[in-house]
């Protein structure tokens, strides 16, 4: 399928201006760093978007009719803008591929976010997060998870589900151990847990069969576990 494409990256829109929305054969939109601090509902009319690009601006909310795009399948960016939360309605973009609402204020993420089963990276780096939705487990695609500057203390025990996944960045966050929902995790390459509250590891980290690299700088560790010498002697690239 040809893209058909509006650019609008870096204009001073302020305001999205209404002949956008006629553009129904769009499917890529870009008003990223146009200082918009609306998304009116008449983006439903460009159902045949795949991609869309809302980061860098002043966004305080997303209209539920986000959820009427059912062609967003590529890339879907609300990162840096004002956002406190995100729409039920987004949980029926089931098959988009890539999600940013990072740099935010996001205190929760709703529980329809499961619905998202066709998402392979999640990106929800410096939010406000303290817990993340029991739903997330059905991500049963996602590769990638970067959850970076929030203030999260556990992980859901339906983390355990995400069999794809592949790389997880819990960087800045207030663990004060190693989620056990990790445990098991077939396909985890790259663990950060880098500037957290951990003092103890378990020995089932060097039991995750794929991991490559595990970054432990910045946590008041104590010395050296027997987990941590099984990883290293299997190859495993361990930072601390």
């Amino acid at each position: 399928m040809t893209d058909t494409t509006l650019n609008l990256w870096r204009q001073p829109l302020g305001t999205v201006p209404e002949e956008v929305w006629d553009r129904t054969d769009l499917t890529v939109l870009i008003l990223a760093e146009t200082g918009i601090t609306e998304l009116p509902p008449t983006v439903r009319r460009l159902g045949r978007l795949r991609t869309l690009d809302l980061g860098h601006n002043r966004l305080t909310a997303v209209p539920e009719e986000i959820g009427d795009l059912a062609g967003l399948t590529d890339f879907l960016y609300l990162h840096d803008n004002a956002l406190t939360g995100l729409p039920a309605a987004l949980g029926r973009l089931t098959a988009l591929r890539y999600l940013n609402v990072g740099e935010n204020r996001i205190d929760r993420l709703p529980d329809s976010l499961g619905e998202l089963t066709g998402l392979v990276e999640l990106r929800a780096q410096h939010n406000r997060l303290t817990s993340l939705p029991g739903s997330l487990g059905g991500l049963r695609a996602l590769r990638e998870l970067w959850l970076r500057g929030n203030a999260l203390t556990t992980l859901p025990p339906s983390f355990a589900g995400l069999g794809e996944l592949r790389e997880l960045d819990l960087r800045e966050n207030a663990l004060t151990a190693v989620p056990v929902a990790l445990a098991g995790l077939p396909l985890l390459r790259r663990l950060d847990l880098r500037a957290n509250l951990i003092t103890e590891l378990p020995y089932w980290l060097a039991e995750l069969p794929a991991l490559e690299k595990l970054d432990l700088r910045w946590n008041d560790l104590g010395p050296a576990t027997r987990a941590l010498g099984a990883l290293a002697e299997r190859g495993c690239v361990v930072l601390r």
